[in-house]
């Protein structure tokens, strides 16, 4: 689990990031190696972040915002201690409705995937343990995926002001 190594070094070039957070140090250490695999030098405006609870998480998330990062994937785990993740996943829905949330357990229950599905938009649910393929495909589809919907945001917004400034003349 090496945080911190990530954290000072990985805003210096990086816009977007992924965020991980399991409460079980040796899943979260393996989701890292996997995620970052996945990303490689082909997403190198990525970053990976992990987290052991909801509080780190949210250490995390006010730092992306002070830094200008976007939160584009959270990777929650569901059983964790003080807060399941469906409600990380809502409340981090609330701050970050952009971001595609994605649940990785073993033992969540059919109301836990329900409540994240409606109140947090939830992007896929992957079963523990995990399959290296599924977790490869769900990363780059999740990407490609918010990649498309800023794109679309991006022109959307420029068409709107082209057209609040032929409006105005």
């Amino acid at each position: 689990y090496i945080r911190d190594n990530y954290l000072g070094k990985s805003f210096m070039n990086k816009q977007k990031a992924i965020l991980c957070v399991d409460d079980e140090e040796i899943i979260l250490n393996s989701l890292l190696v996997q995620v970052e695999d996945i990303i490689g030098s082909q997403y190198d405006d990525y970053i990976v972040e992990v987290a052991l609870d909801a509080n780190e998480a949210n250490e995390i998330l006010d730092e992306f915002d002070e830094q200008g990062t976007d939160l584009a994937i959270v990777i929650s785990d569901y059983i964790m201690p003080n807060i399941k993740g469906d409600e990380l996943l809502i409340g981090i829905h609330d701050r970050y409705p952009n971001a595609l949330k994605i649940m990785l357990t073993g033992q969540a229950n059919l109301d836990g995937v329900q409540n994240a599905i409606n109140q947090a938009q939830l992007y896929r649910y992957i079963s523990k343990p995990w399959s290296g393929h599924d977790l490869d495909l769900t990363i780059k589809e999740a990407i490609k995926s918010y990649e498309t919907q800023n794109h679309l945001e991006t022109i959307i917004a420029k068409r709107t002001n082209e057209l609040t400034t032929v409006t105005r003349e």
